[in-house]
């Protein structure tokens, strides 16, 4: 068996900047995976489909191809990525999951505009209208050459929002300002810079111009407008200080705050569309239930199904995991309604905690009251996505013509495919 020290070493490696030394350290792994001499945990029914990587912004540091290797030694049933506006993780992330024989899907989040709810927030907290949408099932980072100006259009238009806030708020952390490019761009592989990237980029410019922690906490304290003792306490936890800079200077009343404008977002069609010209399942990103957009569970997929939708994505964590029993009691009664909706619609349901933010769960607990009565939902969904991945490159995937000529029916559709990816892996 491999010690210790080696292991952590090779899995350091796979979540080096440097791609050919990820995928060295993950051909090192898996040789040791084949020869019996690395743990691995039993195989069970909980997985993570919507994992964030370096190429948009994961809390961890995780690379496409350790994301696949945790899955493959935590024994998960199948795991996913999910990046903001970009695809260029794709390929790499399906090169490690055949390798590694795991279940994989591989997906894109952006920000759309929905017309029909323009004044109603959904699930993007104080923008009307804009909601968080994914597609599911990308099998290649190329697009079709028809989509490419939209896919070049989905990076600007999210680099530009971003660029913009750092604009804003220079001036307001001044002289801890950032050179976007320097010390923004810098910090993902494809340049595709978020909110959390520019928070980590402000720390660390306080942290090069204060080298002294106290003067450092009276810079955060003026700038923050907390006291000089909560100041100290954030300097001591980067995660809660990157967290107070996001929500000082970028959300509603700060000065990066720039408000939603339906022209820099695209429509949820044209998202859509995009999403099944490449090969992939369009896919409503569920919140919590409690915005006026998600008060009707019914409604809002059967508007989603109207533009083309056929899978739902939750983030369970956070509609059950709170100390306030009463808002617990709230958010696992609306987690219950959307699963119950979707599954009236024969529409399958995935899950997963994001990773894009330090201590987010790596996987949910499926064994949790809140969550156990919907595991064989949970498996299903998991188990279409992988099947539409495994098939798609062969014109078989979920809504492929092949797919409605033989399977008209979404429930004998959903069987098929969840019997398939049960059965296969990448």
């Amino acid at each position: 068996m491999i010690g210790e020290n080696e292991l952590a070493a090779l899995e350091k490696e796979l979540n080096s900047p440097n791609q050919q030394l990820r995928a060295n350290a993950l051909s090192e792994l898996n040789d040791l995976r084949l020869a019996h001499k690395v743990p691995l945990l039993d195989s069970g029914d909980a997985y993570n489909l919507h994992c964030h990587t370096i190429y948009s912004y994961n809390g961890y540091n995780f690379s496409p191809s350790y994301i696949a290797w945790l899955s493959c030694k935590s024994g998960w049933f199948a795991a996913g990525i999910v990046d903001f506006d970009v695809l260029e993780a794709v390929n790499e992330f399906l090169k490690a999951s055949r390798l590694l024989a795991i279940r994989a899907v591989c997906g894109m989040e952006t920000r759309a505009f929905i017309h029909e709810l323009a004044d109603k927030e959904i699930n993007s907290p104080g923008e009307p209208g804009v909601a968080y949408h994914m597609g599911v099932g990308f099998t290649s980072s190329t697009v079709p050459a028809d989509e490419a100006a939209f896919a070049a259009s989905l990076k600007k238009t999210a680099a530009d929002r971003t660029r913009r806030i750092v604009e804003l708020v220079n001036p307001f952390l001044a002289p801890a300002s950032l050179d976007f490019e320097k010390d923004a761009a810098a910090l993902t592989p494809c340049g595709n810079v978020t909110e959390r990237h520019v928070c980590y980029a402000y720390r660390l410019k306080a942290e090069e111009l204060f080298t002294n922690p106290v003067e450092r906490a009276e810079f955060w304290s003026e700038k923050l407008g907390c006291s000089l003792d909560d100041a100290i306490k954030l300097v001591n936890d980067p995660v809660k200080l990157e967290a107070q800079i996001r929500a000082k200077t970028m959300k509603k009343g700060g000065p990066g705050y720039v408000p939603a404008d339906p022209r820099s977002f695209p429509a949820l069609a044209d998202m859509n569309r995009f999403v099944k010209a490449c090969g992939a399942i369009p896919t409503i990103a569920w919140l919590n239930g409690d915005s006026p957009g998600e008060a009707d569970p019914g409604a809002l997929l059967d508007l989603h199904i109207r533009h083309g939708a056929a899978m739902l994505n939750i983030i369970p964590d956070r509609n059950w995991n709170f100390k306030d029993e009463e808002l617990r009691r709230k958010r696992v009664q609306e987690l219950n309604r959307i699963i119950g909706a979707a599954i009236q619609r024969n529409m399958p349901v995935i899950v997963g905690t994001e990773m894009n933010a330090p201590g987010l769960k790596l996987v949910d607990d499926f064994d949790c009251d809140a969550l156990a009565p919907h595991v064989e939902t949970f498996v299903e969904g998991a188990a279409i996505a992988t099947a539409h991945t495994i098939l798609q490159p062969q014109g078989q995937g979920y809504l492929s013509e092949w797919a409605q000529t033989h399977y008209p029916d979404l429930a004998e559709r959903n069987k098929f495919f969840a019997a398939y990816g049960r059965e296969h892996t990448l």
